[in-house]
């Protein structure tokens, strides 16, 4: 498959990236000379300097060839005319990035379809999500939901008093009677872990589990941890991300919004009647504390300086709130932040690319997310008519050593699969995989 990447700033660069190491033919257009420059240096793609908003620069990068454009610049404006001069040549699939809710709106004059725009993507929105995930689900510092719902993957951090070390996986299933829960992958300091039956939990490690979502609660306090009621937030950053997050708590929490701007704080006051909004710097010590935060139950941290985002959440982590979620958009800083005492991070990059590869890959792939800091990923596969993951009982299959199918879907059942699981077309199987076992995970799928 053919991918045009309009722009290789924070978010063009991972996805160019990500699908090249998937194998897919990428050509990135990108107008910054310092950009083409890291692209040309860091990655094995067809580069193409210029501008998106260009026909004959989108010609020279082979756009009346290409399966799908994904326009990620940071211009909405770029992005829509790149996606409609792609579709005027022929472009079967197009993708904006599109931050400005306007564009988005039922009601905007233009629709995706006048607009050129097959999938809109909202990195802000995402990124909003993932934290109102985290917040509802207080003990993990990773969560998210496959199959609308049906299936729920949490990652948890164990400490040296979790009841579920030192012992191997199928002895835990046993003494908890096979419970709907399965751990399928491991971080452990900077290894990545798929694990199997005889493999040990150690203090430290930060396990990722597929739950059944009735169990979710339950298993956390398996971990030794224990849900926590959030009734007061406190968001630094009133920017998108900090403005969707109040806007869906506000219902039923009280919330707090800390912003540097004047004039933003005013705006964001007339948009959020709900919320309290208060103009300072919120890594000053003075005035968190002025403003309450040893009350808080929560501290979201969502600016764009990741370095604010990160010194504000381990002070509020030193002033005793008790679940802290920060934003960290720099890829290179994520396996660092178990170290440096980082509670929950959420990651805009990563959860956009995540979004595009969902749609990329839509015919096998429902869903797919990358895990923070780890080197693998889980994703929702739907199981081909004639596939060879259906011809046989998952025992009687060759699956690799560096994946684990985690849970299976079949019509509204949730399996959590043993051995004797016997996959049919159009089952969803949760996969753990490791990115060098990639290919050989889509090949038994068909």
């Amino acid at each position: 498959m053919r991918i045009l990447i309009v722009g290789a700033g924070a978010i063009g660069f991972q996805l160019s990236k990500r699908l090249s190491q998937d194998g897919y033919d990428i050509t990135v257009v990108e107008v910054d000379a310092r950009r083409v420059k890291r692209v040309s240096d860091q990655l094995d793609v067809l580069l193409i300097e210029g501008s998106g908003t260009s026909y004959r620069v989108l010609k020279q990068a082979g756009v009346e060839h290409a399966d799908v454009v994904a326009a990620m610049t940071t211009c909405d404006e770029v992005n829509i005319l790149a996606c409609r001069l792609a579709k005027k040549a022929g472009v079967a699939i197009t993708m904006a990035r599109v931050r400005n809710p306007e564009f988005t709106d039922p009601d905007f004059v233009l629709s995706p379809e006048e607009m050129g725009v097959d999938v809109v993507i909202h990195p802000e929105k995402e990124t909003a999500d993932a934290v109102v995930r985290l917040i509802r689900q207080s003990s993990a510092n990773y969560a998210i939901e496959f199959e609308e719902g049906k299936v729920q993957i949490v990652g948890v951090r164990l400490d040296d008093h979790s009841p579920l070390l030192n012992a191997p996986l199928e002895e835990i299933g046993r003494r908890h009677g096979q419970p709907p829960v399965r751990i399928a992958a491991i971080k452990r300091k900077q290894q990545t872990i798929i694990p199997h039956g005889k493999d040990i939990l150690l203090p430290g490690d930060q396990v990722f589990a597929v739950c059944q979502p009735s169990y979710t609660e339950r298993f956390i306090e398996l971990t030794g941890h224990k849900d926590i009621r959030i009734d007061n937030i406190m968001i630094l950053g009133g920017g998108l991300i900090g403005q969707f997050i109040a806007a869906e708590l506000a219902g039923d929490t009280r919330v707090k919004i800390i912003e540097s701007s004047v004039e933003k704080s005013w705006e964001i006051a007339d948009n959020l009647p709900d919320t309290l909004v208060i103009q300072g710097d919120g890594t000053d010590l003075d005035l968190l504390a002025t403003e309450g935060i040893l009350d808080m139950d929560a501290f979201v941290a969502v600016t764009g300086d990741d370095e604010n985002n990160i010194i504000a959440t381990l002070l509020a982590q030193h002033l005793g709130v008790s679940r802290t979620i920060a934003l960290v958009n720099r890829v290179s800083y994520l396996p660092i932040t178990p170290t440096i005492g980082l509670d929950a991070v959420v990651s805009k990059q990563l959860l956009t690319v995540n979004a595009v590869q969902r749609y990329i890959r839509h015919r096998q792939v429902a869903s797919i997310a990358s895990l923070p800091g780890v080197d693998a990923e889980c994703i929702e596969y739907i199981a081909a008519a004639g596939s060879k993951i259906t011809k046989k009982p998952l025992k009687d299959i060759s699956f690799p050593k560096n994946a684990r199918i985690g849970a299976v879907t079949h019509g509204q059942e949730l399996i959590i699969p043993t051995g004797a699981t016997h996959l049919e077309p159009g089952d969803r199987a949760v996969v753990f995989v490791m990115h060098h076992a990639l290919n050989d995970v889509e090949k038994l799928f068909g």
